[in-house]
Order: structure tokens, then sequence, then C-alpha cells
């Protein structure tokens, strides 16, 4: 899947792992499985780099303890740790060494790509968008690259429904105005009049919206401007 997010998952347990692998996927993420504590260090130290971190303790070869340490030596990306441990000691100790969050088996695929979800999006506002990529559903920013794609495919946008999106995408649920939006727009190098970001709208809607007529993305407050809903 072109421009997802990617998400590694640490899990000796083959058949939770790929739980969890068709869940991610189903919601929009790129998933590599991996189910040895040591290989994933190499994996860490040869540079791999993902977008968010779903880590197992009880593995072979490493403990997700010493997965979690190697990771905060060397990227900020979200750690959430799936396991099957629920002592306060254990998830003291992992929030100690990094982890952003700790979920206890059994667990809810659904709320467990929730978390995955909300962690990449905080990550992605606090970097001020230096993270790769914005996801809201099948909906997925890759802001380096400034690409879009919708359910795997690449939405065909211009510059300035790029920017109008991005823009509100990296501040969900605030609402801007027609002229803060061009204003700010046109501080990327898009050029227009303030009159044309409904048509803009528009055609964003039409892109990335499953009912343009009914949007659930990119809504409308009514006398007020436009709103991202992730």
């Amino acid at each position: 899947m072109k421009n997802a997010p990617r998400v590694l998952v640490v899990e000796d347990d083959l058949a939770i792992a790929e739980l969890e692998r068709d869940y991610l996927e189903a919601a929009g993420f790129a998933v590599d499985i991996e189910t040895d504590g040591g290989s994933t260090i190499e994996r860490i130290r040869g540079g791999t780099e993902y977008d968010v971190y779903l880590i197992d303790l009880m593995l072979p070869g490493a403990d997700g303890f010493s997965i979690c340490r190697e990771l905060r030596a060397r990227s900020e990306a979200p750690i959430i740790v799936v396991s099957a441990r629920e002592g306060d000691i254990d998830k003291i100790r992992a929030l100690g060494l990094g982890a952003d969050d700790y979920v206890t088996k059994p667990f809810s695929p659904a709320e467990l790509v929730a978390r995955a979800k909300a962690h990449l999006e905080r990550y992605t506002r606090l970097c001020g968008g230096s993270a790769r990529a914005i996801v809201a559903g099948d909906l997925v920013i890759d802001t380096e690259k400034k690409s879009v794609s919708v359910a795997g495919r690449i939405a065909q946008l211009t510059a300035t429904e790029y920017a109008i999106l991005a823009l509100l995408a990296q501040n969900p649920g605030r609402v801007f105005g027609r002229d803060e939006i061009f204003e700010r727009v046109r501080g990327e190098g898009v050029f227009g009049e303030a009159s044309t970001v409904t048509v803009h709208i528009r055609r964003l809607r039409e892109k990335i919206e499953t009912d343009p007529s009914n949007p659930s993305r990119v809504e409308t407050v009514w006398g007020m401007g436009y709103r991202f809903v992730s």
C-alpha cells in the first residue's frame, strides 16, 4: 500500500500478530511482523524506521523492555506495548523506558487500532507535521511526499487542494474560516482568491469523501468555516 504509515508488530504468537496486522491494514496501515526480539533489535540498529511500534514483552532473543530501550535511543515514534503481563511493575517499567501506551491481552483489535491512530496523530501534531503520515480511517496523508491516498488508492489532488487538506488535517477539530484558509494556504505558495476556497473544498471532497454531498472528513460549520474530522 503506497504512502501508508508503517507499523512494526513485534509478537511471537503468529496468530495474534496476524490478527493485529489484518485490523491495521484494514485501517490503512502498512504492517511488518517480527517474532523474535533479537532480530527486532538488529532491524532497529540497521536503520529501518516505522511510524508506530506494537511490542510484546515476552519474546525470544530479547524482551520487549530491551526493544523499548533500543528504540528510544533512536526514535520518538509511538510505542504501544501489547502484553499478557498485567502487573503494575511491568506497566511502570515499560512506560519508564519510553512506551507511550500499554494494552493488556486479551484486547480489542479495533481499540488497538484506534490507539495506534491516536498516538500517530498526536505525534504528528507535536512534531509540527514531521511524522510521515496523518491517518483518518482509510485516508492517509503522506506529509513527506505531499501525497494522499484513500483506501490504498492515490487521490490526485492539486497543490491547492493538498495545501487545504494538510492545513485542516494537522489541526483536527479546529474551525478555519474561508479567509483564514486562503491566507494560510497562500503562504504555501498557492494563489487565487478567498472566494475560490469554497470551490477547492468542493473538489477536494469529490476526491476524498465517500459521499461528497454528505462529507464526513471535511465538514462545514455553518456561518464559521470548515474543520477536519479525524
